[in-house]
């Protein structure tokens, strides 16, 4: 059976047209076969899983790369702001920020009638007695010798004292154009507490501060009753009787009837020392101890106003008023203007602290009053009520809460703002209205010495920087916000 089929087998081979190659034994060619499959498998093999390792690593490449780039996307959109700021945060600023690094001291009131003892001239101590809280007012007797009070006033003679107030003067149709109000906006804008009506004290407000001139209600109702402007008679104005009156009818009036010095805001005569470097000595000295007593930095006090030297003749009054008017961000002090915007266009007196002398002692009338000294509260409105006038120094002094007797050689002292809690000026303080009653008897001589400071730290400073700049003041001690004085055992509590 097998030489059968191995004859079958060729035959079949030669009928497939194989006859041409030579038969190998059966043996060897299965084995060269099989060698050849294996070593091809094994390269295909090896080559797909090679390719298959390149293209996975390309593809996790591609993804870490597409990842990355839609997480800063992401980020880029989510936070945009932070983005647009930084350009911003690297700009130079305008205007050059001062490290806050001063605090304002404060003399502590602790409670009316608290004595304190003051060191404020060598081998002397001086007793300071709190007056009011509200403001923060004290008293220091014998603060300045008869022989200083005698020479600040011959001081002032020499040098020429002036009108603390003019007399009313022509000019107010050129006003009037200016103003370019109707009647209905004016009356809106008199109309304090927006009731449809003028009433007298919200007209006798606006003619004081506007004019200078101190109209009691009995003044004004014969203004109305000679312009015939309240028809019914019932003290108050509308708007349709105010509508019948021109912007300057009060002033004609006053003008045609004459205004007698009485009737100003103030009626003194004053002048203005210069306590710097070649002053005289009297006034440095009353200068330096000045900085003693309120413990500021001397920089403070130099470039602050002169001293200024104020005589009331018999008949003289200063009706009540602030020495300092409310800062907000449109105004700017007077003193540091300089380095304030030039488009402000308000300005205001930023007397922090007020220190008042008596230079002599009045022989009748004459006291410094506080209206509200004190009070509870404090209500513009309520000043001027049932025609009790407590503005008005000449006929209602006694009934102000506080009255200071002008006695040679005291001085009182009060902050006209509060403390803003972290050292430095605050709001103004209300209830430091305050004014001088009528001399009934006598002459009154007082100076005062106003420290100005701006409730803007960087203002302030900004100013101080401009003025240590200045050529004269290269030599000048302490032209920094930094105090030379400071000491602890100045004041000390009885």
């Amino acid at each position: 059976m097998t030489d059968n089929q191995e004859t079958s087998d060729a035959e079949d081979a030669t009928q497939s047209g194989s006859a041409t190659l030579p038969l190998r034994p059966p043996s060897e060619r299965l084995s060269c076969h099989k060698s050849s499959v294996c070593s091809r498998s094994y390269f295909v093999v090896v080559m797909v899983f090679f390719h298959v390792y390149i293209i996975n690593v390309i593809a996790l490449l591609f993804y870490v790369h597409y990842s990355s780039g839609q997480e800063d996307a992401t980020r880029s959109r989510d936070a945009p702001d932070s983005n647009h700021q930084r350009p911003e945060s690297r700009r130079p600023p305008s205007k050059p920020e001062f490290l806050r690094d001063v605090s304002l001291t404060r003399v502590e009131g602790i409670r009316v009638g608290h004595v304190q003892r003051v060191s404020l001239v060598p081998g002397r101590v001086h007793e300071m007695r709190t007056l009011s809280m509200k403001p923060l007012l004290f008293e220091i007797p014998g603060f300045l010798s008869e022989d200083e009070c005698r020479v600040v006033m011959q001081l002032a003679q020499l040098k020429g004292l002036m009108e603390s107030q003019l007399m009313v003067q022509d000019g107010h149709e050129e006003l009037t154009k200016e103003l370019n109000l109707s009647s209905e906006e004016i009356f809106n804008l008199l109309d304090i507490n927006q009731d449809g009506q003028l009433q007298l004290h919200e007209i006798l407000t606006h003619s004081r501060v506007r004019d200078g001139i101190w109209l009691t209600p009995e003044n004004l109702r014969e203004i109305y009753a000679g312009l015939k402007a309240d028809k019914d008679g019932n003290g108050l104005l509308s708007l349709e009787e105010f509508r019948l009156l021109s912007s300057d009818a009060f002033q004609r009036f006053l003008l045609q009837r004459g205004v007698k010095r009485s009737q100003l805001v103030r009626n003194s005569r004053h002048t203005w020392l210069y306590q710097g470097k070649g002053a005289h000595q009297v006034l440095q000295d009353i200068k330096a101890r000045v900085i003693r007593l309120t413990r500021l930095p001397p920089t403070l006090v130099d470039l602050s106003e002169p001293l200024q030297v104020v005589r009331y003749e018999e008949g003289g009054h200063y009706h009540a008023h602030h020495d300092s008017g409310p800062v907000y961000p449109e105004t700017a002090c007077t003193h540091t203007r300089l380095a304030a915007n030039t488009s402000t266009p308000f300005e205001t007196s930023c007397r922090y602290i007020t220190v008042l002398f008596y230079l002599n002692s009045v022989e009748g009338g004459g006291e410094t009053a506080f209206p509200v000294a004190d009070n509870r509260t404090y209500d513009e409105v309520s000043l001027i009520q049932n025609d009790v006038d407590l503005l008005d120094t000449r006929r209602n002094c006694d009934k102000s809460n506080l009255r200071v007797t002008p006695t040679k050689g005291t001085a009182v002292f009060w902050y006209n703002y509060l403390s803003d809690g972290r050292g430095w000026v605050g709001e103004q303080d209300e209830y430091a209205l305050h004014g001088g009653c009528v001399v009934t008897q006598g002459t009154k001589w007082i100076a005062n010495k106003w420290i100005n400071i701006d409730p803007d730290y960087q203002r302030q400073a900004r100013y101080q920087q401009l003025v240590s700049q200045q050529p004269e003041d290269e030599d000048d001690e302490g032209l920094t916000l930094n105090p030379d004085i400071q000491s602890t055992d100045i004041h000390q509590d009885l």
